[in-house]
């Protein structure tokens, strides 16, 4: 198994979601996606995502891959 690395990538998807006032279930049926995967994602352990979910995730929610997605490199997160 690769060495467990450091990254600097923060996921809003649960802000986000609550300034929508909607639940990871109703977001997962709208995009299709299971709630384990997107359980993974909102809680940083995603190692990946794939554009077209991103697009669709946005879609649903209305926002920009900004609004999920931001960079802080001062604070590393925990190893994925």
């Amino acid at each position: 198994m690769p060495e467990e690395e450091l990254h600097s990538i923060r996921i809003h998807l649960d802000r986000v979601l609550a300034e929508r006032g909607m639940t990871l279930t109703e977001l997962s049926e709208q995009v299709g996606i299971t709630v384990v995967n997107l359980s993974v994602l909102k809680n940083g352990r995603a190692r990946a995502i794939r554009f077209s979910t991103l697009s669709r995730i946005c879609d649903v929610l209305r926002c920009q891959p900004g609004d999920l997605i931001t960079h802080d490199p001062a604070d590393p997160a925990e190893p994925v």
